[in-house]
């Protein structure tokens, strides 16, 4: 990033502030305030989460700037789907090493398009200086009582996964490799992950549990055993295989890919059998397959996999043992 002389009002100015969206009377009060003053829509639940991204840890620091705004926005409005809520607002904590006009414009239409799109509208924040680090909070609207939540995985119900996990995973390490085609579709799945809002809305009611995948499917899956106090049974020959990933790996790759790789955003969800069918309905106008993968069992773990798939679960940013 090259420097200039913008000052922290200057840059928030010329690329993260906007008017209020025309219409939208849920902002009172958006940005340029001390504080975002927000209307809650009737009948309806606030759902708040934050995520940060780290240059070189969570993106790589020469992936292209709109496409880490778009997915440092994305793996946060993630979190609200996985709770079936209505994306509304949200607010960027943005720490930069310079201020690089060229990047910082590439940055906002990137993480602007995911929102608008997505119905967020973005009403504060804050600018510092600093190793880049992407720090955004989403705000979103639920049905009171209506949140899917991690716990209430039943004895008997289906365990399911929308999409095709392992694909960021695999594009992940062909970046790592000097793959720089931006259509890519590997490629794409890493850089520019799709929260899957809508189903989770969709799945509102049917869904007897939820969580997305971010650490990766199997270290996800046991959070959601874990809140829900069961276990699961796997089928790998159920697992749903992109097209991408059988055409160039081996079969033991591509479902380490598959169940370990993390950073896909995919929903993971439990629902009762007879539920399946209506669940595969409400997504085919989203044309998102929703494939079973496995059943709830009453027996703690994940049962009926290879044991050396179980050893490379999740992402631990603290790996050290601490005293």
């Amino acid at each position: 990033m090259s420097r200039t002389s913008l000052s922290e009002f200057d840059l928030i100015a010329r690329y993260l502030s906007r008017p209020a969206a025309a219409g939208r009377s849920d902002v009172v009060v958006g940005n340029g305030d001390d504080c975002a003053v927000l209307a809650l829509s009737p009948g309806q639940q606030l759902a708040v989460s934050v995520d940060t991204s780290v240059v070189d840890i969570h993106f790589p620091h020469d992936a292209p700037p709109a496409a880490i705004g778009h997915r440092a926005l994305a793996v946060a409005l993630s979190d609200l789907a996985a709770m079936g809520a209505r994306a509304r607002w949200c607010c960027l904590a943005l720490t930069l090493p310079a201020a690089d006009p060229a990047w910082l414009e590439a940055f906002a239409d990137g993480f602007r398009e995911l929102a608008e799109r997505s119905g967020c509208e973005l009403v504060g924040g804050d600018v510092t200086r600093g190793a880049l680090t992407i720090g955004v909070t989403v705000h979103g609207e639920v049905p009171a009582g209506q949140a899917l939540r991690r716990r209430g995985a039943r004895e008997g119900d289906l365990v399911a996964v929308t999409g095709y996990p392992g694909r960021a995973a695999a594009g992940l390490a062909r970046w790592q490799q000097g793959e720089r085609d931006p259509g890519h579709p590997l490629l794409e799945a890493y850089l520019r992950p799709e929260p899957r809002l809508a189903a989770g809305e969709a799945l509102r009611g049917l869904a007897t549990s939820a969580i997305d995948i971010s650490d990766g499917l199997l270290a996800d899956l046991q959070h959601l055993l874990s809140a829900s106090g069961v276990g699961a049974r796997l089928d790998l020959e159920a697992l749903p295989l992109a097209t991408p990933l059988r055409a160039t790996l081996e079969l033991d790759d591509v479902r380490q890919r598959v169940l370990n790789g993390g950073d896909d955003y995919e929903l993971l969800v439990t629902v009762a059998a007879a539920d399946l069918a209506e669940a595969q309905r409400r997504l085919a106008p989203l044309h998102l397959p929703l494939t079973p993968i496995g059943r709830i069992v009453d027996a703690e773990g994940i049962h009926g996999i290879d044991p050396c798939y179980l050893e490379r679960q999740g992402w631990n940013h603290f790996p050290e043992v601490l005293s």
